[in-house]
């Protein structure tokens, strides 16, 4: 009998702060309407790096240059067998891209400040958004060379 290999899902993050306001995107999920940061999964042969560049432009019509990364994640799902493994990274949002459409299931981008965030907590897409923020604000920052791409 074989046994089943177990593997986190590895998704990056797009930690984005202006003036005291954080870039989310309003999104529709299995359970309704949520706010999460700029994320996504990473795709085969992609780095971790590219994959934030990439989610960050696809969810938000933004170029976006990751230059810390503000920490790493992992959440098990509570509602089922998922469990993620998240690279947060904040960096420099560039201009807007206005002919690029958003991303399926991206409904808007808000700026919201960590208060509004916090008092929304029930629609955080996870509770990894307001931990990405608080880990932002506390000055948490790693060298990009940490992280190493083979291939």
């Amino acid at each position: 009998m074989s046994e089943q290999i177990w593997k986190p899902n590895v998704t990056v993050a797009a930690v984005v702060e202006r003036d005291g306001k954080f870039l989310l995107v309003e999104e529709h999920t299995p359970d309704g309407l949520r706010f999460n940061q700029p994320a996504g999964h990473l795709d085969a042969g992609e780095s971790i790096v590219a994959a934030c560049a990439r989610e960050a432009l696809e969810e938000t019509a933004h170029l976006f240059t990751p230059r810390a990364l503000v920490g790493v994640y992992l959440w098990p799902h509570p509602a089922g067998e998922l469990t993620y493994l998240r690279f947060a990274f904040c960096g420099d949002l560039g201009p807007a891209q206005p002919e690029r459409q958003l991303d399926t299931g991206i409904v808007r981008t808000v700026w919201l400040t960590p208060d509004e965030i916090a008092a929304q907590a029930q629609r955080m897409r996870s509770p990894l958004v307001l931990q990405c923020v608080r880990d932002y604000l506390a000055g948490q920052r790693y060298a990009m060379e940490l992280l190493h791409h083979y291939g």
